[in-house]
């Protein structure tokens, strides 16, 4: 081989190893560029709240929370509020027998102390509302009831929550004051199912919350009486030990003791605490 075919060779080969070594280069800056990319993307992600929140609430907060649970949504995109409603011993229950949830929002202390008790509880509820019996009967009140006292009339179907629950609890609270004793013609599992059934007409009335009474409409006609200042409930709310989703269970928490929350609350009746 001549000395300028080496020569030749030569060239060649620093040129492609040069080459390499640029195509090598490129790749590793390509990397770095997309993990650096990539890095961006979750710190511009982190903070945001995402994920399913799940509240277990009492029946009487149905129409207040699910508003707050749309407006939660609607502030925090991406989240989701999933409600299960009913009575506040009931759900205590399903609580402390492993249910799962993230907040808990009850009618009366002494249905939250269940939880607490249970340890199921992180940190130390607080009350956010307070609620007021009222007799609900039916439109245009055609048993002209007045007072607490005419529920104990003849021939008058009244139908009670179940002693357990809250709104029952209460108003045994608020007969006992009064020193009356009322037969109903049933006792139902939370407040909605009592006023269910004067809606259907099954009942001439039901003691409920006045709350239930505003969200009913004109489906039934409230009456207030004196001895409900005897028997108001305090509402307590708080975060369950073994939430799932407790940044955004936080969160929620804030909203409903918010001053945005409280008006919501208010406008339905509840009282402030």
């Amino acid at each position: 081989m001549t000395r300028t075919a080496r020569r030749n060779r030569r060239t060649l080969q620093v040129a492609g190893a040069g080459a390499a070594a640029l195509l090598a280069l490129s790749a590793c800056s390509s990397s770095d560029d997309a993990s650096s990319t990539t890095s961006d993307s979750s710190a511009s992600s982190s903070g945001e709240l995402s994920g399913e929140v799940t509240v277990f609430a009492a029946a009487s907060l149905k129409e207040s929370f699910t508003t707050l649970g749309k407006e939660f949504e609607k502030e925090h995109p991406g989240t989701k509020v999933t409600f299960s409603f009913g009575g506040s011993d009931s759900l205590a229950a399903s609580i402390t027998g492993g249910a799962p949830a993230d907040v808990f929002a009850s009618a009366s202390p002494r249905t939250m102390k269940i939880v607490t008790d249970a340890g199921d509880a992180s940190g130390t509820p607080s009350t956010f509302v307070r609620n007021e019996l009222e007799i609900a009967t039916l439109p245009g009140n055609p048993d002209k009831i007045a007072s607490l006292k005419d529920l104990t009339k003849s021939g008058l179907k009244v139908v009670l929550c179940d002693k357990e629950v809250p709104c029952g609890a209460a108003a045994q609270k608020a007969l006992e004051a009064s020193d009356l004793k009322l037969t109903p013609v049933s006792y139902e599992q939370d407040v909605k199912a009592a006023l269910t059934k004067v809606e259907l007409k099954e009942a001439d009335a039901a003691v409920v919350y006045k709350t239930d009474v505003r969200a009913a409409g004109d489906k039934v006609e409230g009456v207030e009486f004196p001895e409900s200042d005897d028997a108001i409930n305090d509402y307590p709310i708080t975060l369950l030990k073994d939430a799932r989703n407790a940044e955004a269970a936080k969160a929620f928490i804030t909203l409903v003791q918010s001053a945005e929350g409280q008006q919501v609350l208010t406008e339905a009746g509840f009282l402030k605490p």
